[in-house]
């Protein structure tokens, strides 16, 4: 996947400005594909470049105009096109596995607290996605279908935060195990 595709996807949801596009990623697609703002930027002007989104100048008063950008017919398009193609088992890029697996190089208790700080952090993701899934998705039986389609993917990041739950608890117990 590309990032155009994670702008498309959002933009296919309503038209707003790079600054409310680079907001709204943060808390819908950038749960699970990450992109700086100016990243977000710059990939705008290559999309707009290629014609597959448009955008139309906002006057405002007492700060600079912005741009309001859209999806064009081809770039919605695109995205059905992209949709439809199958998408590979995504290689797994994690720094903290590649630490587990030379963490032999250093004393235990690094270790420990490495995975300890781990699952604060899945312990919050999770909550997150509680917090989502309770304010926008409480009542699934009433969803439109494009809400069906976003609370699947909330699902998918409560189970990936669950199994990274239960996964470092049992890495926990084992790495204690070893020290006593």
């Amino acid at each position: 996947m590309a990032l155009s595709h994670a702008i498309l996807a959002v933009l296919s949801e309503n038209t707003c400005s790079g600054y409310d596009l680079a907001k709204q990623f943060d808390g819908s697609v950038g749960f699970f594909w990450k992109a700086t703002h100016q990243q977000i930027y710059r990939e705008l002007a290559k999309l707009e470049g290629k014609g597959v989104i448009e955008s139309r100048e906002i006057e405002q008063t007492g700060r600079p105009n912005k741009k309001q950008y859209s999806v064009t017919e081809s770039g919605l398009a695109m995205l059905c096109d992209w949709i439809a193609q199958p998408s590979p088992v995504a290689p797994t890029k994690d720094e903290l596995l590649v630490k587990l697996f030379v963490g032999h190089l250093v004393p235990l208790e690094t270790m420990l607290k490495l995975m300890e700080q781990q699952r604060a952090l899945h312990q919050d993701a999770l909550k997150t996605y509680h917090q989502i899934a309770n304010q926008y998705f409480a009542n699934p039986e009433n969803f439109s279908q494009a809400e069906h389609f976003q609370y699947l993917t909330l699902r998918n990041g409560i189970h990936y935060e669950q199994g990274w739950l239960n996964w470092c608890e049992e890495a926990i117990v084992s790495l204690k195990s070893r020290s006593e």
